[in-house]
């Protein structure tokens, strides 16, 4: 026993120096101030200040900027770093103090395409040298991967109290990153609560500070239809008022925005449940006046409407998947409605058989203008085997739905409610920032049909005055286990307490109304004292 106490002996300092360099890793990273934690970083103790006249540089990319994205994208950084303080002081190349001076971001993109395709490399790689190079240099595949590195960027700059300079701490930065997952969600709801488009698109800024490149539009519900469907006109009578509407422009308009910030808009009408107000404009589409939920799964012109929704969708929505719901379906108003249950024991169908029939054809009408198709996880709960092979499932209700829908071979989003439904204000960031996708799921194939997740802003108990408090910080917390290489993840979710509290001060500076980390969502603060303690 003494020979084995001696090598034990032996082995201890250098398991405990192991134990010190790893915990010295980790504190180091979280000094970072850096939101989502990119894949790779290394950096060093000096100091750069930015030029007064920081420019963009674009010699050498193939990415010509036809329509100005990277320029605006570029303007934007400016803006966002400058905007906390007034910055006043002269800072030139002959009044630097002795610190080198950054004299704009030299940016090399290597596609010359800006079309914003799902799947695209969204990688980016940012060097920002201490005195030898006076230009930062951005490397891109994508002029979208350069988006998020100038995200990047803008978090590296800080503003100087005493010089009132913009400055840049711990050069030189070398950073390389990629996202883990390719969709990265948050889901806004219109229905329930009608958000005017300079809310939709402040939501939409906010989402790119976090690196989240879908925004999920449940565009109609039980409650209203606030969208123009020009095949269908009368469809937004069912709106809440004739000003709480949005044009078809309106929502091309939105498409364009969030567009050129990298983020696809993922348009959903939810069938055949969540409908009632589309009989207001076309009492057709409901079983009868009394009995208003779900839609006629009888009626040919049911299916010619959504035809008609989908076709116009086709116009501007050009995001390669769209939502058509199919959760919560309570079928009771089929087999009540005589006419609705003459046609059920014509073809010989329950109303189980009825509700597959109607999301199956839904799907095909979806196919027939090009679209691959998401469906709420009862889709596949009931029906799984019939779904459309190419159907994204989404998860929101139960356990162990992400480890099923792989098995069979099909993909899916993940958005389990107690985890990630940002309307549940007492679910904590922790939580959030917790969730794990591929939980349970060990291989790789597998985890290949996980597209990514997403975290859902259902609107009841939100309008245009609190929606940002409650989705921030805790999205932001989904955002980095979407974004961030899982082994660079905190395995304890308060070991990042004090970067995201430095994030979500960010975020107010930036004027989103982030609400403290301490309490569950839009939590207003406790006392006085620092935004980076609450």
């Amino acid at each position: 026993m003494r020979g084995i106490a001696t090598k034990i002996s032996g082995v201890a300092p250098l398991f405990l120096l192991f134990i010190a360099g790893a915990v010295s890793a980790f504190e180091d990273i979280e000094k970072l101030r850096i939101w989502p934690l990119p894949a790779e970083v290394s950096h060093g103790g000096r100091r750069m200040y930015l030029s007064e006249d920081f420019k963009l540089v674009t010699e050498g990319s193939k990415y010509e900027d036809p329509s100005g994205i990277l320029k605006e994208g570029f303007d934007r950084m400016l803006a966002v770093v400058r905007l906390s303080h007034v910055v006043s002081g002269h800072r030139n190349s002959s009044s630097s103090g002795g610190s080198a001076l950054l004299e704009g971001l030299h940016v090399i993109i290597s596609s010359s395409t800006d079309e914003l395709e799902y799947g695209a490399d969204e990688s980016y790689k940012l060097v920002v040298a201490s005195r030898e190079k006076p230009y930062a240099q951005l490397e891109a595949k994508s002029v979208y991967g350069a988006l998020h590195g100038l995200q990047t960027f803008s978090q590296l700059c800080h503003f100087n109290m005493k010089k009132k300079v913009i400055e840049i701490l711990m050069t030189p930065w070398n950073i390389t990153d990629q996202p883990r997952f390719s969709y990265r969600g948050l889901l806004i709801d219109t229905s329930r609560h009608y958000l005017p488009l300079p809310v939709m698109k402040n939501v939409i800024d906010s989402m790119t500070y976090t690196k989240l490149n879908v925004l999920h539009w449940h565009i109609v519900d039980t409650q209203s239809f606030p969208l123009e469907i020009p095949s269908y006109p009368k469809l937004w009578n069912g709106a809440y008022s004739p000003t709480q509407r949005y044009t078809f422009e309106d929502a091309a308009e939105i498409v364009n925005y969030a567009g050129r910030r990298g983020i696809h808009v993922l348009a959903e009408i939810d069938v055949p449940g969540h409908a009632l107000s589309w009989g207001k404009g076309y009492p057709s589409l409901w079983p009868s006046k009394n009995c208003q939920e779900p839609l006629d799964v009888s009626s040919d012109f049911t299916f010619k409407v959504i035809d008609g929704i989908l076709s116009d969708f086709s116009k501007i929505f050009k995001f390669k998947f769209i939502h058509l719901g199919g959760d919560e379906v309570n079928t009771t108003c089929w087999s009540t409605t005589p006419r609705i249950s003459k046609w059920l024991k014509k073809h010989r169908k329950t109303e189980a058989e009825a509700y597959e029939y109607f999301v199956l054809r839904a799907q095909k009408i979806a196919s027939s203008h090009g679209y691959e198709i998401i469906n709420w996880e009862e889709t596949f709960n009931n029906f799984g085997n019939k779904l459309n092979p190419k159907t994204v499932v989404h998860n929101w209700l139960g356990t162990g739905v992400v480890g099923r829908v792989t098995a069979a071979g099909l993909r899916c989003i993940m958005s389990n409610q107690d985890k990630w439904y940002l309307d549940h204000i007492d679910t904590p960031w922790q939580m959030f920032y917790a969730n794990e996708p591929f939980e349970m799921i060990k291989d790789e194939k597998r985890q290949s049909l996980v597209l990514g997740g997403e975290v859902c802003m259902w609107g009841e108990h939100i309008d245009a005055s609190d929606i940002q408090q409650t989705i921030w910080p805790r999205a932001a917390a989904a955002a980095e286990r979407l974004w961030t290489p899982y082994t660079k993840l905190a395995e304890n979710p308060d070991k990042v307490t004090t970067r995201l509290a430095h994030f979500r001060c960010l975020l107010n500076e930036r004027g989103v109304a982030a609400a403290p980390l301490v309490g569950g969502g839009r939590v207003a603060p406790f006392e006085p004292g620092s935004c980076l303690a609450q």
